[in-house]
């Protein structure tokens, strides 16, 4: 069974489409750094000349060594450039390694800052589809991968081109054609064997790692809710699914190892074969006088230093396709396109009065499922109007559209006569104050948290806003106070502590325009007067829309609108609804029956 989102095995084609996007996309960032690149090659370039003329050296030293001569008549000048150019190979590696270090890092930091941007600025559909888990990894992955990428071409495939160059061009030189030949003819081969091969065995790989996404999303989905799967008692289950993706995993990884022996088996064969074919050339060529005994250490020192790079050239190959995979997977989510997008030339939000309206607004999620139906109404400034209905009816979808993580598809939403369509949205947000109803904590500190409404606050204004909220105490009860860790999304608080930071958080922001969606709902009863009385003290200062499902948090709301199937189908004061004898009278009179059986059971 094939896991969602596999398109089974790509083609090179693919593969290479792929390969330019990540090179294509990786460009801009290296090219801020022309100096270092630049600076980079020649030290790489000067550190394969040195190594390519030790052998040239040891050859000479060798010939002098004449019959009879002992080691003394060796010249003192020979041995110590010999030793020069083995301390100069390591110091210009070395010195490209310092200089391009500041270029593989830099580009890393401004690319996961880009993605990272790039994602916070994605619409909330893509978040509520995405897999965290996988998300992580493919960022994780591609970062990695531009590391990987920049120190095997940089430091592997591009030094082995200009090493097999000059090694070609030194044979040529001083020998007859024929070990040029035979030289190069066993690198192409070899070469060719290498990329068909790696690329067969880089489908086991991309699927390797395909999976490992899939595993690692479906394992940190599990631990995420990691209280839903104790109240259900499914630790098995969760177990028994994590396995099916780790023994797929396991097939393509087995598959995976098993080629890359008979890839090291073909390489190693090859180079045996040419290194074989030039030795005996060699020492026939010793044995005929043609060549000198330094002629062959020469030779056997050129192969040594050139074809021990090419072993491992396959794993070279392979990890400069898989950077390249992982790269265009992180750059991919580059190229996703938000649904919501300011206009060019977009002004921010001008808030005055804070005067909220939505004109004949029609929604749907998905074309076929529409949620809102000429959905119209009006806030006046400093008033509090509230939504009230079933499940379902598109309370919560209020929300959404005004802070425009979603664009309406007729009508318009205006604050103080201004389309949000027409106004950043950085703007537009930062009126806006929200207190939902799943409040969803930072792991961090309590005070963290309720800071992070206006990160610049001082104390003494975070602790104010805790007191408003009605949570000054409770924290100041813990052993750790305002450092008490709060734990993966909250988890360590109860779900009221939780809404109460969140109304502290709020009020911090102090924005001009506030909403509650059912943001009392996990209070207790003596906690929710505490509440709404500070609520109700917030809304005579904002423009408020209170999304509702308890209607006795709403009772002075200066109009409520009673929603159903995604239309209003009653608006007023609670106490002329009540006199309509309509669908608000029915869901008040439901529960207060629903209240009075509570107090009596």
């Amino acid at each position: 069974m094939r896991p969602h989102g596999s398109s089974g095995t790509p083609s090179p084609q693919q593969f290479t489409s792929g390969d330019w996007r990540a090179i294509r996309g990786l460009l801009p960032y290296l090219l801020a750094f022309k100096g270092r690149v630049g600076l980079a090659l020649a030290c790489l370039i000067l550190a394969k000349v040195a190594n390519v003329t030790i052998p040239l050296v040891l050859k000479q030293i060798i010939d002098r060594l004449a019959p009879g001569q002992g080691v003394l008549m060796v010249p003192v000048s020979l041995v110590l450039a010999y030793g020069a150019l083995r301390f100069s190979t390591t110091l210009f590696n070395e010195l490209r390694d310092g200089v391009f270090a500041k270029v593989t890092q830099r580009a890393i930091r401004r690319i996961a800052l880009s993605v990272f941007q790039h994602l916070h600025a994605l619409n909330l559909r893509f978040h509520l589809e995405r897999h965290t888990g996988g998300l992580s990894r493919d960022i994780e992955r591609g970062t990695r991968g531009i590391e990987s990428l920049m120190r095997f071409t940089l430091f592997s495939i591009f030094p082995t081109l200009v090493e097999m160059a000059m090694v070609a061009g030194i044979l040529s030189w001083k020998y007859d054609a024929w070990f040029a030949i035979i030289t190069l003819v066993t690198l192409g081969i070899y070469i060719a064997l290498t990329v068909v091969i790696t690329e067969w065995r880089t489908a086991f790989r991309r699927r390797m790692n395909e999976l490992d996404s899939r595993a690692n999303a479906r394992a940190v989905d599990s631990l995420i809710n990691y209280e839903t799967v104790k109240y259900f008692g499914n630790e098995a289950w969760e177990a028994q699914r994590y396995d099916e993706n780790l023994a797929r995993w396991e097939e393509a990884a087995v598959k995976s190892q098993t080629s890359l022996a008979l890839l090291n088996g073909v390489q190693s064969l090859i180079i045996g074969i040419g290194a074989v074919a030039l030795m005996m050339r060699a020492a026939t060529g010793v044995a005929h006088g043609h060549l000198t005994v330094g002629d062959l250490v020469l030779i056997n020192a050129l192969l040594l230093q050139l074809y021990m790079p090419l072993n491992f050239l396959g794993v070279v190959y392979r990890e400069i396709k898989q950077a390249l995979a992982d790269m265009d997977r992180m750059f991919r989510l580059l190229t996703v396109q938000t649904e919501v997008q300011d206009q060019p030339g977009a002004l921010p939000l001008q808030v005055q009065d804070g005067v909220v309206r939505f004109e004949a607004v029609n929604f749907a999620y998905d074309p076929r499922r529409p949620i809102l139906h000429g959905v119209d109404f009006e806030i006046p400034a400093g008033q509090k109007v509230a939504v009230v209905g079933s499940s379902g009816a598109g309370k919560s979808t209020l929300s959404r559209l005004l802070f425009r993580f979603y664009e309406v598809q007729e009508g318009r939403i205006l604050i103080d006569g201004q389309d949000i369509r027409s106004v950043t949205q950085g703007s537009l947000r930062a009126a806006i104050g929200i207190v939902p109803q799943d409040t969803v904590l930072f792991n961090d500190t309590i005070y963290a948290n309720i800071a992070y409404g206006r990160p610049d606050a001082t104390r003494e204004e975070v602790l104010r806003c805790a007191q408003a909220a009605h949570i000054h105490n409770f924290i100041e009860g813990l052993p750790e106070g305002y450092d008490t860790p709060v734990g993966e999304r909250g988890l360590k608080l109860s779900g009221g502590e939780k809404q109460r930071v969140a109304i502290a958080r709020t009020l911090l922001k102090a924005p001009r325009i506030l909403v509650f969606d059912e943001a009392t709902s996990a209070l207790d009863s003596n906690f929710e007067r505490d509440i709404q009385e500070e609520l109700a003290s917030m809304a005579r200062h904002h423009t408020t829309l209170v999304i509702a499902h308890r209607l006795s948090t709403i009772v002075d709301a200066d109009q409520i609108l009673v929603m159903e199937g995604g239309r209003i189908i009653e608006r007023g004061t609670h106490s002329a609804l009540l006199v309509q004898g309509g669908r608000y009278s029915e869901l008040w009179a439901l529960q207060q029956s629903d209240e009075d059986e509570a107090s009596r059971g």
